[in-house]
């Protein structure tokens, strides 16, 4: 562990979402000491807010991104070969309907989408002709299929902490920086933090500092960097909600509202549909945005316009909005503003740097966390080289090339284990599970169960290792649990968590992890 009152750090690193972890490992990779400061939980803001996707952007063709779409869709065969577990394959139809550019048009743009990356391992598009049991309404004759891929976001994020601090990273979560100042006489950035928890305030000193604060990259660099921000930021509104599934359809919709909006109707673990998203300027805290029933209600609308099953508000078993932090390229439509990133490198003539991150998707992490190290690596003579594009997330091993090449390993190690949970567990850890399966022979060597296929030994793993405190945590960022877990078995995992954190001074120490 690095100690907050004595040493210097080669990289202190701002901001817990995917673009800050993803640093952070890249950093740790590349032999650089590094810690990162959350003010809260990982992902606990955009990047667990997103439409869960790994895409190359189709409707971004519509507003001439051909460079970021190019981009994204070479990320996505990366995060297809690195996270299997975590990244899969997932079809999207696109119905098409008399308010939709002329079938020649979408075609070519199928066919540009599909050729944009030299390397396309997802099947080609298609046209079609819907038959008899579609789900669609029987006035949509016709639509088009291609493929792009699906993502847990929040368990990205989780997997590149794990990775970064097994690099040696070190990860603090519920800590907010409270001011940043250079030190030039030590050509140094003096990091005053706040433990959230505790109220205690401890300095940490740092050869660079990245502010991949998200949402609040520009209030970093204003009040605690005491800087003017290099770019506006406009904070835009996406939000969702998740419904029983309500068709039998494979795979994901994308339908094209009459406004150009783009809504998806996407498969949700197991038993759900997720329907979003939206766009909508915002001006709030970042961290208490909410959906609002005007959002609710234009979501509604577009999927009852499409399908033969109606959904009402009734219907609604979970809504979560995120807010995501785009550069003002002054457009007029939020749907149309860049979803590509700016990195701004600023030294103010004392050398030591600061780097802020603007902008930015999920599905452009990597690559974005490999520009930035390569805008420091300057400044770190005897960093190593890039390292990224080839390397398996934990979870995954060089010999792992699909998913079910992990679900076999972890069916051959415990093939007691119940499909439901080996199904679950395979999506979210990859073949991590088989730390906290060690030993065990059987679901009553699983520990207590709090309900829904959730055992003591997950829940123990999940406080040890991946940095969980709350139900939300758990149930929420890391498991998905809450969609199916009754309030007296939420109640009971709170219970468990207020006796591990609040009656015992260490977490649970049964787990022999290494």
């Amino acid at each position: 562990m690095i100690s907050l009152t004595s040493n210097t750090v080669d990289i202190f690193v701002v901001g817990g979402g995917i673009n800050g972890v993803g640093i952070a490992a890249d950093a740790a990779g590349r032999g650089l000491s590094v810690t990162l400061c959350e003010q809260a939980d990982l992902a606990s803001a955009t990047s667990s807010a997103s439409s869960k996707l790994i895409h190359g952007g189709l409707r971004y063709l519509e507003h001439y991104e051909f460079s970021l779409v190019k981009k994204a869709l070479a990320e996505r065969e990366v995060l297809l070969h690195n996270a299997p577990h975590l990244v899969q394959p997932l079809r999207f139809t696109l119905p098409h309907r008399p308010h939709l550019r002329p079938g020649w048009m979408i075609r070519s743009g199928l066919f540009m989408y599909d050729h944009l990356t030299k390397r396309n391992t997802l099947p080609s598009a298609r046209s079609f002709k819907f038959k008899l049991q579609s789900p669609l309404k029987p006035a949509i004759k016709k639509g088009y299929q291609y493929y792009d891929c699906s993502v847990d976001d929040a368990r990205l994020v989780i997997t590149n902490a794990i990775l970064a601090n097994r690099l040696g990273a070190n990860i603090l979560t519920r800590t907010k920086l409270i001011n940043a100042t250079r030190l030039e006489d030590e050509a140094v950035w003096k990091v005053t933090l706040l433990d959230q928890e505790t109220k205690q305030e401890h300095c940490i000193f740092a050869k660079a500092l990245v502010n991949a604060a998200g949402p609040w990259v520009s209030q970093l660099v204003t009040n605690y960097v005491n800087q003017k921000p290099a770019h506006n930021i406009r904070l835009i509104k996406g939000s969702h909600i998740v419904v029983p599934k309500f068709h039998n359809h494979e795979g994901a919709f994308i339908l094209q509202n009459t406004d150009k909006r783009i809504v998806f109707v996407i498969p949700y673990q197991e038993n759900f549909s997720l329907i979003g998203t939206t766009d909508k300027a915002y001006t709030g805290d970042p961290a208490t945005v909410e959906i609002d029933s005007d959002e609710v209600q234009y979501l509604i609308d577009v999927v009852n316009e499409h399908f033969i099953a109606q959904i009402s508000k009734d219907d609604i078993v979970k809504t979560f909005a995120g807010v995501r932090p785009l550069c003002d390229d002054e457009s007029s439509d939020p749907s149309a503003m860049t979803r590509d990133y700016t990195l701004e490198l600023e030294e103010d003539n004392s050398n030591i740097p600061l780097l802020s991150i603007y902008g930015g998707k999920i599905t452009t992490y990597r690559t974005l966390a490999e520009t930035a190290m390569n805008k420091l690596s300057p400044y770190f003579p005897n960093a190593k080289d890039s390292w990224t594009a080839t390397s398996p997330l934990p979870g995954a091993t060089p010999a792992t090339r699909s998913l079910k090449d992990i679900q076999d390993i972890i069916h051959e190690a415990h093939p007691w284990l119940p499909p439901e949970i080996a199904t679950r567990y395979s999506h979210s850890y990859g073949l991590l599970c088989l730390i906290f399966l060690g030993g065990r022979s059987s679901t009553d060597d699983m520990g207590r169960h709090f309900g829904a296929n959730l055992y003591q030994c997950e829940v123990d793993y999940l406080i040890k290792k991946e940095w969980a405190k709350t139900v939300e945590d758990i149930l929420w960022r890391r498991t998905k649990l809450s969609l199916v877990m009754n309030s007296s078995q939420t109640q009971a995992l709170e219970n468990y968590l207020s006796h591990t954190f609040h009656e015992s001074s260490t977490p649970p120490q049964d787990l022999q992890i290494a």
